[in-house]
């Protein structure tokens, strides 16, 4: 009796160490992760003094020749990261912050007005203008391609140096943000203050 309960015991520890059954993990679901935004391929609106907008990469540059891989970057009133450029303190001539609800009841904030194109040596200051966008360009992926409003689901952004115009929305709805306009002009585009760009 004295051996069968310590042989017992020894069993009982030796049987439960091998007799754990080995339990599977299943895979992590990382669909809703995205991947990180290049601070060259953003844009934001924080304030009327704190923006951040899609400029040609190169000097004196027409917005439609810019509009290829490579050929966009982002430039900023406060930069966060040395890749973005800097925008002059008086980029803006006369500016308008709106924040509004959309079509659908969606958030929206857009900065409009009078520029200063002589201030930002990507721009041609005679150049017609054109669109940067996060939903349109070949096959709808952004123009440039990848590109994002922080905080927000979708932005369109023209600037018309020709015109001293510029204007930027960014939307939670794509909705607010149309991308089939770009030759209209930033009153059609986005909506808001422009008197005295002239």
């Amino acid at each position: 009796m004295l051996f069968t309960t310590p042989l017992i015991a020894l069993l009982a520890v030796v049987g439960s160490t091998v007799a754990t059954p080995l339990v599977e993990v299943p895979e992590a679901d990382v669909s809703h992760l995205k991947a990180r935004v290049s601070p060259t391929n953003m844009v934001q609106i924080t304030s009327a003094t704190d923006y951040c907008m899609i400029v040609p990469k190169n000097k004196h540059t027409d917005i439609g020749d810019s509009e290829q891989p490579g050929g966009m970057t982002t430039y900023c009133s406060k930069p966060t990261d040395p890749s973005q450029g800097t925008f002059a303190s008086n980029f803006w001539k006369k500016v308008t912050l709106k924040n509004g609800t959309g079509k659908n009841g969606k958030a929206y904030i857009q900065l409009t007005g009078c520029i200063n194109p002589s201030t930002c040596d990507r721009l041609n200051p005679s150049d017609g203008g054109g669109q940067y966008d996060s939903s349109g360009g070949s096959g709808g992926k952004g123009n440039p391609q990848g590109s994002v409003c922080t905080g927000y689901a979708s932005y369109v952004e023209l600037i018309e140096p020709g015109d001293n115009r510029a204007c930027i929305r960014c939307c939670q709805d794509k909705a607010d943000c149309p991308t089939n306009k770009d030759t209209q002009g930033c009153p059609a585009v986005i909506p808001g203050t422009y008197t005295g760009c002239d």
